[in-house]
């Protein structure tokens, strides 16, 4: 295994450094304070204009979808393993510099559905916007009344009416859809309760304005609201264009796992940036403070925490690039038990090396004058995101034990 960046992922490395620092940290401030104003204003989901300055200037510097290999404008030609670094650095201004790069979840997963799977009219009217940053969307697939974890479980109907799918359900954790700028929802739901299991569901494209599109509010991460939002919708008789399914009737939960295969090590990528920044942050505290008569870096214990930090990350991002790598040789498929492992992992890792930041700052540690309390809440939520810990490690631990089941059979 090679994990050396290509040249031309060396270049992009040296453009996005460059861009993160002559751009994105400096608009972090004002980020801030723009957000702080819409909120004062009522306007909790509200664009701070900042970063429409900053996508505008991404895409003039060709820092523009780099997490599709081929997507058709601009063609990059990065691979995943190309792209993890890339991703790592974004991570180490979560709110601002996915966003910047139109790479940002849950628009990019999105994107490689109507990418895969898309009719070229799906892909004109959608995937195009999204492709140009000009709208944004949500994927609704968690719902309230049952553990999602298990997809087979969602209750929400997508049911074909003539020309039509009529869509009733409740979902909620739909991020991205308090987003003034959502336009379209990819919705998951039964088409088929009497098929196979793994055979009932279907996603069609539902259009945010369409009549029975009911918001019912805005879901808090520990009391933090993102400026996306995460949403509770309810679908009161959806009706939209049988042209509207993406793939087949029953294909449903074969799309989810071409999507959320790339897109959890997508947030594995940004997590060890974000693990990054809390590792600078906490060095530089222990470095600029004195307790007990000397710096607090000097202390035993936090020498053991940075160190500790350091080792876990390194050990981390290099799971991370033999998954990219593999998924670059064989897919999705081909790397799905190192896909579950590095999900647990990683943010596993970059929560705790928050966490130890956080102690090392003390108070301010958890007020918002540092990063540090919002990066902890959005770790924590990702190890439920996108299937919980328990999940992938049960489907790690399935791998491992299949061999031995095997021989206890008696199979061949």
């Amino acid at each position: 295994m090679d994990f050396e960046p290509s040249p031309l992922a060396r270049e992009y490395l040296e453009r996005l450094r460059a861009f993160m620092d002559d751009h994105v940290y400096p608009a972090e401030p004002v980020y801030a304070a723009q957000r702080r104003s819409l909120v004062e204003a009522g306007d909790v989901h509200g664009v701070p204009p900042v970063l429409e300055e900053l996508k505008a200037a991404a895409r003039e510097r060709g820092l523009w979808n780099l997490f599709l290999p081929d997507a058709e404008e601009p063609r990059h030609g990065l691979s995943v393993t190309d792209y993890a670094p890339l991703a790592e650095l974004t991570g180490r201004s979560i709110e601002l510099a996915p966003q910047a790069l139109n790479c940002a979840a849950p628009d990019t997963g999105n994107m490689e559905v109507l990418h895969l799977f898309g009719t070229p009219q799906q892909k004109e009217r959608w995937l195009a916007p999204l492709l140009r940053g000009e709208i944004r969307s949500g994927f609704a697939m968690t719902e309230p009344e049952v553990a999602s974890s298990d997809a087979s479980n969602i209750r929400t109907r997508i049911e074909r009416d003539g020309d039509e799918y009529v869509v009733n359900g409740r979902k909620w954790w739909t991020s991205g859809a308090m987003d003034p700028r959502c336009e379209i929802l990819i919705v998951m739901g039964k088409t088929d309760p009497q098929a196979a299991a793994y055979r009932q569901q279907s996603m069609v494209l539902v259009p945010m304005d369409t009549p029975g599109v009911k918001v019912v509010r805005s879901l808090p991460v520990f009391g933090y609201h993102d400026q996306p939002g995460h949403a509770e919708i309810v679908f009161d008789g959806v009706r939209v264009a049988a042209t509207n399914l993406i793939g087949e009737e029953g294909g449903g939960f074969a799309i989810a796992q071409a999507r959320l295969g790339p897109g959890r090590i997508h947030h594995c990528m940004r997590a060890l940036g974000m693990a990054e920044r809390a590792l600078e942050l906490m060095c530089e505290r222990a470095i600029g403070r004195v307790a007990f008569g000397k710096p607090v870096a000097m202390q035993g214990v936090v020498q053991q925490w940075i160190a500790e930090s350091r080792m876990a990350i390194e050990q981390a991002r290099l799971l991370t690039l033999k998954t990219a790598w593999l998924i670059d040789r064989h897919g999705a498929r081909g790397a799905r038990t190192e896909i579950a492992a590095i999900k647990v992992v990683a943010p596993r890792v970059a929560l705790d090396v928050v966490d130890k930041a956080i102690q090392v700052h003390g108070g301010a540690g958890v007020t918002d004058d540092t990063a540090l309390a919002a990066m902890w809440a959005a770790l924590r939520t990702l190890r439920i995101a996108d299937g919980p810990d328990e999940v992938h490690v049960r489907s790690v631990a399935r791998t491992e034990l299949a061999p031995y089941l095997k021989r206890q059979r008696g199979d061949a």
